[in-house]
């Protein structure tokens, strides 16, 4: 059952929580060795337990404290993406990266060639495209999953092996070395540190159970972190290469408020509300799941007439209610503008974190986080870099194209894109800090 519009995703996943929270049982993760992942967990006391510990971590308070890592990370970024301009979008993917490495496990990456970044990057790619539903004949035959790699077709096989290797790479390697510095006297503040220290001193009945959700907690707060916040700064990207207007009414904002002296902070937020509108945009412009994550009907259920029965799949399209022109008019256009009022955030208007973070008990449960990190990369680099599109040898703009990647995970297409620092003052700034 496919969920077109905001209203019936909260009257059925919000409100009906208790029966819209499963994820039932898919041969794809299991065959592809997702079952860590917590998004895929099916709904029960194990989710709950990995639920509450990323909650623990990762709420809208526990968050202030590692804003200082993303502060650093971010004019990290702006100093090397003024000495390689076109690098622009390799230094975003690098900072988010290496912030959430830092935060999730007190790894210091170097470099875009840190083995848990490349890690990170490869199971991402693989886990996009192997979720896209009906890719493989196994989703339909099952018994399929029994064929032997090495049989002439059964490609998927191999592909699996490779993949369940990957996954298992992302999340033991990470917290072996924590658990390695640690048994060293190593310091060590990280998140997967502090939930070892806290298991050893309690008197936990299920130590081998415990130390799973650790593992697996603090692996998806890197990897769906790193991928995410990745995606959407893509898309603002590629939405300020297409729509200088935005961009110049962004830079106005930060010009009058923040200053030519100093550059922004999380604690201006309140006082930049273009910018948060364009937060918002690109969140509902490009979702980054446009189908969301399918949801699974625990009992039998009525709607509106209809019977959903036991174990009915519901998939909230989230791309229709993101681009429904009743709530955004003329959906296909970036438009920050739709949020502002009376040059302030429009209370009335529908806030896209409602739909693209996802539903009921099984929101995003990064989503605050992920949020802070956008809004400081994006105000940070419009407060001091113009984006422009690159130039043919006419030195015409070559525009690209707004589309994006058919998969499970969508991303813009690949494109290209230039920062010019906007003024001496603006390169002062970077040069100082």
């Amino acid at each position: 059952m496919v969920l077109n519009s905001a209203k019936a995703s909260f009257d059925l996943l919000e409100a009906r929580s208790a029966n819209y929270s499963d994820r039932g049982q898919s041969i794809i993760t299991s065959l592809f060795g997702l079952e860590w992942n917590t998004a895929f967990i099916p709904y029960g006391p194990k989710w709950r337990r990995h639920r509450r510990a990323i909650h623990q971590y990762f709420n809208s308070s526990a968050i202030q404290e590692y804003q200082p890592v993303q502060l650093c990370k971010t004019r990290e970024m702006l100093v090397q993406a003024l000495q390689s301009p076109s690098k622009i979008l390799d230094l975003i993917e690098f900072a988010v990266g290496s912030s959430l490495i830092d935060i999730a496990y007190g790894h210091r990456a170097q470099d875009a060639q840190d083995a848990y970044i490349a890690r990170a990057h490869t199971a991402a790619a693989r886990t996009s495209y192997v979720l896209v539903s009906g890719r493989f004949f196994v989703e339909f035959l099952p018994f399929l999953r029994h064929v032997p790699a090495w049989l002439p077709g059964a490609a998927f096989k191999r592909l699996a092996n490779d993949v369940v290797a990957e996954q298992k790479a992302l999340v033991d390697i990470p917290f072996h070395d924590v658990r390695a510095e640690i048994d060293s006297g190593r310091p060590n503040t990280s998140i997967c540190a502090r939930m070892l220290d806290s298991l050893d001193r309690s008197e936990s009945a299920d130590r081998d159970a415990e130390l799973e959700v650790i593992k697996n907690t603090t692996g998806i707060i890197f990897a769906a972190g790193n991928d995410t916040t990745n995606i959407t700064m893509r898309v603002f990207l590629l939405a300020m290469t297409l729509h200088p207007e935005a961009q110049r009414a962004a830079q106005e904002e930060l010009t009058v408020i923040v200053g030519p002296r100093r550059l922004p902070e999380s604690s201006d937020r309140w006082s930049l509300p273009y910018i948060d509108a364009i937060v918002k945009e690109c969140a509902r412009w490009m979702p980054v799941v446009p189908l969301g994550v399918p949801h699974s009907a625990v009992n039998d259920d009525e709607y509106e007439g209809h019977h959903i029965p036991k174990g009915t799949v519901v998939i909230p399209n989230q791309w229709a209610m993101l681009h429904n022109p009743i709530d955004y008019p003329e959906p296909a256009f970036f438009r920050p503008e739709r949020f502002i009022k009376d040059g302030m955030l429009d209370p009335d208007a529908k806030d896209p974190a409602r739909v693209a973070f996802g539903f009921g008990r099984r929101i995003c449960p990064g989503r605050y986080f992920a949020d802070a990190s956008l809004f400081l990369f994006i105000a940070s680099i419009l407060h001091v870099f113009d984006i422009l599109p690159p130039v043919d040898e006419h030195q015409r703009p070559v525009l690209p194209e707004a589309r994006q990647t058919s998969e499970f995970i969508s991303q813009p297409e690949p494109f290209e894109c230039i920062v010019k620092v906007r003024s001496q003052s603006a390169e002062q700034l970077i040069k100082n800090l």
